[in-house]
């Protein structure tokens, strides 16, 4: 049997920029001062406007892949995506983004983190920073992409 997964792109749009809204905050006034210190760059100095243009376009291009690959793998864990009845958990949606945020963090995110730490000589305060972010965007992205299924 093949699951009949259907997106919609208009959720996977709205948490493309709300990821985007919610990356400024956070590298912004919440941890901007904090995060550009523990990379080693000149806070006085902004960058140059070629350099901001070109990571917020990459950062768009990479909320957009995070939000449909997630919108796959959350659609992949729900019963009637296959044909089957619901369950407790699938009708409980709230539940369901916040599992699919925590397990995706925990199994695809805080591992590199924690290698940036190990093998990159990052420090802790970066990685809580970091992690912090990647945690919070995925519940974001998850429960868009949850109750606008």
């Amino acid at each position: 049997m093949m699951p009949n997964i259907q997106l919609n792109f208009l959720a996977i749009a709205i948490a493309v920029v709300a990821n985007f809204i919610l990356g400024f905050i956070w590298y912004t006034p919440l941890f901007g001062k904090a995060w550009g210190k523990e990379m080693g760059f000149d806070t006085s100095n902004p960058p140059p406007k070629g350099a901001l243009a070109k990571g917020m376009i990459f950062m768009v291009i990479g909320n957009f892949l995070m939000a449909w690959v997630f919108a796959h793998n959350i659609a992949v864990w729900n019963p009637t995506t296959w044909g089957l009845e619901p369950n407790e958990m699938s009708m409980n949606v709230g539940f369901s983004a916040t599992m699919a945020a925590i397990f995706t963090w925990l199994g695809f995110y805080f591992p590199g983190d924690l290698g940036s730490v190990a093998w990159e000589n990052k420090s802790w305060k970066l990685f809580f920073i970091n992690t912090g972010y990647h945690l919070v965007s995925l519940f974001v992205v998850a429960m868009i992409l949850s109750f606008m299924h």
